[in-house]
């Protein structure tokens, strides 16, 4: 069955001008002129093909056709705000949806998340590992995803914020191991590499265990090298790559998205 198309403008209007029986005073409800105010009703007898108010001695009164369509009307409104409070109540959940590489996942997000965590205890966090390197979609409507981490030189298609590091730094095993490079998909070495790996943080574990030397992003790194798994060979290089935070302008707009976003920017 096709809907009827509503006049929902004119539908508020005909609510503040009979609750007041005063287009100016409507007019102070609404924020706007009296002048206008009285189109729209004008708009709205003309769109429904009645008259709702008439003007007699003792000011404006509401038609029989006018009465009798307020009280579905203000049901109907209340039924909006309910609507609304549905579909705005995810705001206030704290339950978060993350999608992100399981190396990033496992060497930077979880503990940080740990920490979060810590702080609120009404926190629940969903974890997906996903390929969201490069130009990989990122589909957040099937996941039901609140945010993701994607590695490549921007946010791209969504809203987004950098992650800070230092870019590439190459790493070895502390006490030494092989020279070779350790190779893993979209890294520095991986088409000549003796060792090759799955990932960066799987190359950071090839490295510590002494299988050679790996080019890794200096984020996924650094808890490694802080507690001595690994040392780092050389100075840190820039890096035109970097992880992001990202999603949709819907998501990214919500405030428990906004707070993820920040806690995670400034641990």
């Amino acid at each position: 069955m096709k809907r009827t198309h509503l006049p929902l403008n004119g539908l508020r209007v005909l609510d503040a001008a009979a609750r007041h029986l005063s287009f100016t005073r409507a007019a102070d409800e609404l924020a706007v002129t009296p002048a206008a105010v009285g189109q729209q009703i004008r708009a709205l007898e003309d769109t429904l093909g009645v008259v709702l108010f008439r003007r007699t001695t003792r000011g404006l009164e509401l038609t029989p056709e006018g009465e009798a369509g307020l009280a579905p009307l203000r049901e109907g409104f209340l039924q909006f705000e309910e609507s609304v409070r549905a579909m705005q109540a995810g705001q206030s959940s704290k339950s978060l949806t993350i999608a992100a590489p399981r190396d990033l996942t496992e060497k930077w997000l979880m503990p940080r998340l740990a920490g979060i965590a810590a702080r609120d205890a009404d926190l629940r966090f969903v974890l997906l590992a996903a390929d969201t390197h490069g130009d990989q979609g990122i589909d957040f409507t099937q996941a039901n995803l609140d945010l993701a981490i994607r590695w490549g030189e921007g946010p791209g298609e969504h809203e987004g914020e950098a992650i800070e590091s230092e870019g590439l730094v190459t790493v070895a095993a502390t006490g030494g191991g092989a020279d070779g490079a350790i190779g893993w998909p979209g890294g520095l070495d991986d088409v000549n590499a003796a060792v090759r790996v799955a990932d960066a943080g799987l190359a950071i574990d090839a490295a510590a265990a002494g299988l050679g030397r790996a080019t890794v992003p200096e984020l996924l790194a650094a808890r490694d090298i802080a507690a001595g798994r690994v040392v780092v060979i050389g100075e840190p290089r820039p890096s035109r790559l970097g992880y992001w935070l990202v999603a949709p302008t819907p998501q990214w707009r919500q405030k428990k998205v906004r707070a993820l976003v920040e806690a995670l920017a400034a641990d």
